[in-house]
């Protein structure tokens, strides 16, 4: 199977916003989130149940879209829909992703796919997950069958999102209860289900952190075949989540250092000869002699209680960009809060060091925001509110209603030339 690219990239800068199956359709029921939001205890807050109801409002969703001036949209492609009970192909699901992809265009909206957003089919994780030594053929075998369907018409493909997580949250300072809830979790889970292991993506514990990643690893490099095999003009990559790691003193630098190796570094090897490296930025971490500092008090912080620092956006592009040498797409930024005149601000603040950077010569092709509506959060589920609309669950008729920070977004893609 041939990995010689031949990718090119629309040649307009996209700006975009980003999303995930699990977090907006509802009633994914044959993926391991659900079935691990369902056992006891659980590290997930709540079900995400209904989510969003996108799998049945995807039109709408596209329409506030083109309504408000993105000319693209990043969304993931569920497997566990494609291939809901190993080797039994639900060919209505991959009907559902081609109209979303014709609708797109006929908005003028330019889709991305994502193949792997956390989730994956409850079969594929009561056999191990990614700890399976034929995980990497199976994921294989689904970017094959996806983008045989889509890849005509794609901007871009992303084989996993954030695989490196284990690691950020590790030694972002994850609270040992927290880590003893995913432990448990899982033994709840493997005994419910049966089976000798049953494993996630984004719930793991820490001593299987290595291995894990390593199965990310194959199985990016065996989709990333794959999908130049029936799709060789789409560019194709992954998405590392990272962090604007800086520091204050000389033993903060060290144990900054070490972080980066450990949370990026180790990706190197993997993401060479790649068309791209998705970058998703949220915050700054400041490092002292003891670790991580706090932010100064009575600083406003996001929701998850790091100060706001806009500049972090380009410092994470730039430092990525030189760290792999590939071209970047900002896959995911934004900022968890209820106070949408933050958002606004942190948009503005945010986008200008990054506009410098593109109009410098580093290769940004696009930047996405997380994300288009509130939504489920995984363990926070509902509570951490991150779109630029918000969403009536409550009432039952999820109307979407556009924040005041989604014009903001809007007025900047119509005045920034490039």
């Amino acid at each position: 199977m041939t990995t010689t690219s031949t990718a090119q990239f629309p040649n307009r800068f996209l700006w975009g916003t980003s999303t995930a199956g699990h977090q907006i359709d509802g009633s994914d029921e044959h993926a391991d989130t659900t079935f691990l939001e369902h056992v006891t205890p659980s590290v997930f807050k709540e079900p995400a149940g209904l989510a969003d109801n996108s799998w049945n409002m995807w039109e709408t969703d596209l329409d506030l879209i083109r309504d408000h001036g993105l000319n693209a949209y990043r969304f993931s492609v569920e497997w566990s829909r494609i291939e809901p009970e190993q080797g039994m192909v639900d060919d209505t699901a991959l009907d559902h992703y081609d109209r979303q992809v014709d609708a797109c265009l006929e908005r003028g909206i330019t889709p991305a796919l994502t193949l792997s957003h956390f989730t994956a089919p409850d079969w594929f994780a009561r056999q191990g997950s990614w700890f399976n030594p034929q995980a990497a053929d199976w994921f294989a075998d689904e970017c094959t069958r996806v983008m045989e369907r889509l890849g005509d018409r794609a901007a871009f493909a992303v084989t996993f999102n954030e695989p490196n997580l284990p690691h950020i949250l590790a030694m972002g300072g994850l609270p040992p209860e927290a880590i003893e809830l995913q432990r448990t979790c899982l033994e709840a889970a493997t005994a419910k289900a049966g089976v000798p292991k049953y494993r996630a993506g984004n719930v793991a514990v820490p001593e299987e952190f290595d291995e894990l990643e390593d199965g990310f690893k194959r199985a990016h490099r065996a989709a990333v075949a794959a999908i130049r095999a029936v799709a060789p003009s789409v560019p194709v990559g992954l998405s590392l989540s990272v962090m604007d790691d800086t520091y204050v003193t000389e033993r903060g630098k060290e144990l900054c250092q070490q972080r980066r190796d450990a949370c990026y570094g180790t990706w190197v090897d993997a993401v060479q000869g790649d068309d791209f490296i998705g970058v998703q930025n949220y915050e700054q971490l400041v490092f002292g002699d003891d670790g991580i500092l706090p932010p100064p008090e009575g600083e406003p912080v996001n929701g998850m209680g790091t100060a706001i620092r806009p500049e972090s956006l380009a410092h994470a592009v730039l430092y990525v960009h030189e760290l792999t040498g590939l071209p970047v797409v900002v896959t995911e930024h934004g900022i968890s809060t209820d106070d949408d005149a933050l958002r606004c601000t942190f948009l503005k603040e945010s986008l200008s060091p990054l506009i410098h950077l593109v109009r410098d010569g580093v290769p940004v092709k696009g930047y996405f925001h997380w994300t288009l509506m509130d939504n489920f959060e995984w363990v926070s589920a509902y509570d951490s509110r991150l779109g630029l609309c918000s969403v009536d669950r409550e009432s039952g008729t999820f109307k979407r209603t556009p924040k005041p920070s989604f014009s903001v977004y809007q007025r900047l893609i119509e005045t920034t030339v490039l």
